[in-house]
């Protein structure tokens, strides 16, 4: 058993609602942790409670520095220190906080959200690909608006590919604005959810913030902007690369995508995919992977994530053992 000094304010900030914190603890490191007047006392494998012991005293020095940190950061902190010991909490506050002077602040989930983020910040082209749920798509948005308001880029550039009508949009109702705003919805909810309204409507007037379908990109050239491509899987390989060779000088892209929910017509292969193979081993390009552990949506969305993936490899190996068959007939 090991006693842990913390200060009286984080011992309160880390018992939180109904002690949830050291609940979750204790059953992250299958340990029991007391609380004796401003101490803790651990009692478990020693290597989980020198562990928690290290974790414990970083969040104290953090919490009388100053720092706010939610429960739900915390914990999420806590989860990704427990598989990487390498790991502490001064490697997420305020290291990982995006977003500061927005609506809300911003830290990664889980440890390749937190991988994405790094990669982002070290790499001018990063691809995400990963079932959806998994950030891709609002972390890239707060990383884009962290970049803006920090003035280290003029402008945002958001697309996606209008894959459902063709890109021609002509049979819709309405301008080409009420053609085209269907598709580009998600990334105006992620603008939405990170920064006030009013700051979000005159980035859009001023063109500080620019969302279109991906066809509009041709023939520009992208110079000190901040990139993000979504629904990247659904891109041709025409398209994959035409928008690559869009990107200018001090500018950053991400490109999202789930690559098992290709809506392209029978025939035409997904221009991810081809970048996946291609791109591989090119310098200053970074690919991030997300699975149904990543997911930060309704608990059930990772579940179903999961089946569908179960599913796919058990036809598979049906297929397989099928094929096999037939080659020994």
């Amino acid at each position: 058993m090991k006693k842990v000094l913390l200060s009286n304010r984080s011992l309160q900030l880390l018992f939180g609602p109904l002690d949830e914190n050291i609940k979750f603890l204790e059953n992250l490191f299958g340990v029991t942790i007391q609380a004796r007047d401003s101490s803790l006392m651990i009692d478990g494998e020693e290597d989980n409670v020198n562990a928690l012991e290290k974790i414990l005293t970083d969040f104290s020095l953090l919490v009388d520095r100053g720092h706010s940190i939610t429960n739900g950061d915390l914990q999420s902190a806590f989860k990704q220190i427990a598989e990487d010991a390498a790991l502490s909490l001064h490697d997420f506050f305020p290291k990982m906080q995006l977003l500061t002077t927005g609506k809300r602040q911003v830290t990664p989930k889980s440890l390749n959200q937190r991988r994405y983020i790094e990669a982002i910040r070290k790499n001018d082209i990063v691809f995400a690909i990963g079932p959806g749920g998994t950030g891709k798509t609002f972390l890239a948005v707060a990383m884009a608006l962290t970049y803006l308001l920090e003035k280290a880029v003029s402008r945002i550039i958001l697309t996606r590919p209008a894959v459902e009508a063709g890109e021609r949009l002509g049979f819709l109702p309405g301008d080409i604005e009420e053609k085209i705003n269907p598709y580009l919805r998600p990334l105006y909810d992620a603008l939405y959810i990170l920064l006030d309204s009013e700051k979000i409507h005159r980035f859009l007037e001023n063109g500080t913030i620019e969302i279109a379908p991906l066809a509009f990109m041709r023939g520009r050239t992208l110079n000190d902007a901040f990139i993000i491509l979504d629904e990247a899987q659904n891109t041709t390989s025409e398209q994959m690369k035409m928008f690559l060779t869009r990107i200018g000088l001090h500018s950053k892209a991400v490109i999202t995508g789930d690559i098992t929910q290709i809506d392209l017509p029978l025939g035409r292969s997904s221009g991810l995919v081809e970048a996946r193979n291609i791109l591989g081993l090119v310098e200053g390009l970074a690919f991030c992977y997300f699975n149904e552990g990543d997911v930060v949506r309704h608990h059930l969305v990772r579940l179903i994530i999961k089946a569908y993936q179960d599913h796919a490899e058990t036809e598979l190996r049906t297929e397989g053992n099928e094929d096999g068959k037939k080659s020994k007939d």
